[in-house]
């Protein structure tokens, strides 16, 4: 089953780093997001991937294309004709494949445009800026276990902002907000049926308007409720929270990296 990455956006949230690369490729413990999103999908055997790039896709082109020099100690030879000697190289056994589609490119679109890498394949779909200890081998199997077209991970986040509970005017208690406090959304981790590509109506769709609207409507839309870790890395703060965890040790995806 392959794995799709949506990896395209202008990532304006965190426009501080974006302006110089796509934000799948901010680095978390010096590395990429990326690379830790197929570090977690590669721990259950799942290693052919396929990224949607728009924005700067060619830095994610780039960074495959020298993977080995990124992870491996090297000799640079300038003696005898700038030769190059990898040392004790490793890579895992990905097999990765790098789309363009489209710098303005809604979500829908991308996944549009990447059918022909899919065929008549159920497949995998999450977005390139989330991290998650969600276990996708069970993932899989509540998937295949319903039958439909469409299965999306459901978590409900810690709240940023405290909570006021009031009666009359007159502010009874203050506290944190839990993960009580909030309703579901959607974390992405999607296992999809290739039935989804006729959902889809070419750049403009946004996948989580139209498609999957479409598909919960006509009862092919189903949740796989995780109650563990999921962070998004949207702006700065996120960064920073999922930098405190890799450097801490406490990051929850770590076992897998």
């Amino acid at each position: 089953m392959k794995v799709v990455l949506l990896a395209g956006g202008f990532g304006t949230r965190i426009s501080e780093e974006s302006h110089l690369k796509p934000k799948p490729m901010i680095e978390v413990g010096d590395m990429p997001i990326l690379w830790h999103i197929m570090k977690s999908y590669s721990a259950y055997g799942y290693n052919d991937f396929i990224i949607c790039c728009g924005y700067k896709g060619y830095i994610i082109k780039q960074y495959f294309a020298d993977y080995y020099l990124h992870r491996s100690d090297v000799t640079f030879d300038f003696r005898d004709n700038n030769k190059l000697e990898i040392h004790d190289n490793f890579a895992e056994p990905w097999r990765v494949t790098v789309v363009d589609t489209g710098l303005n490119t809604m979500t829908g679109g991308r996944v549009k445009r990447i059918q022909k890498y899919i065929g008549e394949e159920s497949f995998m779909l999450t977005y390139g800026d989330g991290v998650s200890d969600v276990d996708i081998e069970k993932l899989v199997k509540y998937h295949k276990s319903h039958g439909k077209i469409a299965t999306m991970t459901a978590v409900k986040p810690d709240g940023r902002f405290g909570v006021l509970d009031i009666q009359n005017n007159r502010i009874h208690d203050f506290r944190e907000k839990s993960k009580e406090d909030t309703g579901f959304v959607n974390a992405g981790f999607m296992v999809l049926e290739p039935k989804i590509f006729d959902y889809i109506e070419g750049d403009e769709t946004v996948f989580e308007k139209e498609p999957l609207e479409r598909a919960a409507k006509e009862g092919q839309l189903m949740a796989y409720k995780h109650d563990g870790f999921w962070q998004c890395m949207d702006t700065q703060r996120d960064k920073r929270l999922l930098e405190d965890l890799w450097e801490s040790g406490q990051a929850p995806w770590r076992k897998w990296v």
